[in-house]
């Protein structure tokens, strides 16, 4: 799938979330004529723009993120590279003490942009894989896909308020109680909606970042389907040994493989072989019905296409 493509199919998903906000904004403010609404789209859309600007700050504090010191320099030379390779301003290297092998990108304009590696993925990958791991990361950054996600998510968040605000207000006026209740139960079904649509942004930004680092690493796309399937494979050992990682559900979806995922990813591919053979096996799996329904309740594509895509950009047919 082509840059371009990608691109358009995030401009679309863009529109097509903001086309269906306004017109139902306009409907239901028309049909009950309730104008103080306004008020809380002014307090969710704050709200949600603080928590973005403070996020970083939040996510170091509580997930122990520090910079990395001259330990890390070599690391940090990698990353200086891809930067400079994307056309970017080389954002602050993290790193995580989290035995989840994973990475993320994230920042705000207090915070500057910064991409934050796990010690377990350290502890996991080689060099090559690390690298089209970093230049993965990379790609969200040059894309303001990360800017982009947070004003996305806030017009669900609007009509999840706003809902709940009109169906409880019901409860105590008679005279517009009914169609308080029934704007209120639509605003809700809207917001389902919308965040479907906001899951299906967010598995699409993610192909885009894959293509990302597949054009400035060489072989880059085998590389990463190499590191999503080493990722896999060590954090469902976590779970197997008990590991919780519910702590990590808020932002598992800046995470490069989703965490939660990890043991059904590796229900079927055999450990036997080498890592590449793992990795052909994993991508002849079937992808089922249910894998696909799976699909639009995630914040990242189903893994077996994902690998699928990534081998066929090294020109491995599966």
């Amino acid at each position: 799938m082509s840059a371009i493509w990608l691109r358009l199919r995030l401009l679309l998903a863009t529109a097509l979330l903001i086309g269906i906000t306004t017109l139902m904004f306009t409907a239901v403010l028309t049909f009950i004529g309730i104008y103080n609404i306004y008020l809380i789209i002014v307090l969710v859309s704050l709200f949600n723009i603080i928590q973005w600007l403070i996020a970083p700050k939040i996510i170091n504090s509580i997930y122990h993120v520090e910079e990395a010191g001259a330990r890390y320099r070599d690391i940090d030379l990698i990353l200086e590279d891809l930067s400079r390779r994307s056309g970017i301003k080389k954002p602050k290297l993290m790193i995580a003490n989290v035995p989840i092998p994973n990475a993320f990108a994230y920042g705000s304009p207090l915070t500057g942009n910064m991409v934050a590696v796990t010690k377990g993925l350290l502890n996991t990958l080689d060099r090559d894989e690390l690298e089209a791991v970093l230049a993965h990361e990379v790609g969200h950054l040059k894309h303001r896909d990360v800017q982009l996600m947070m004003f996305l998510s806030i017009l669900p968040a609007i009509f999840y308020y706003i809902g709940y605000s009109l169906y409880f207000s019901s409860l105590f006026d008679r005279d517009r109680g009914g169609g308080a209740l029934a704007a209120g139960i639509l605003m809700i079904f809207i917001y389902y909606i919308l965040s479907l649509i906001v899951l299906w942004v967010s598995r699409i930004r993610e192909y885009y970042a894959d293509l990302h680092a597949v054009t400035i690493v060489k072989n880059g796309g085998l590389k990463l389907a190499n590191a999503l399937i080493k990722i896999i494979d060590a954090t469902s050992n976590l779970l197997y040994r008990g590991y919780n990682i519910s702590r990590f559900s808020g932002i598992k979806a800046l995470f490069i493989a989703d965490p939660d995922r990890a043991v059904e990813d590796m229900k079927e591919l055999s450990s036997s072989g080498i890592l590449d053979r793992r990795v052909i096996s994993y991508a002849r799996r079937k992808v089922s019905t249910v894998d696909n329904l799976m699909e639009l309740f995630s914040t990242h594509p189903n893994t077996v296409k994902r690998i699928r895509r990534l081998l066929k950009y090294s020109g491995i047919e599966v």
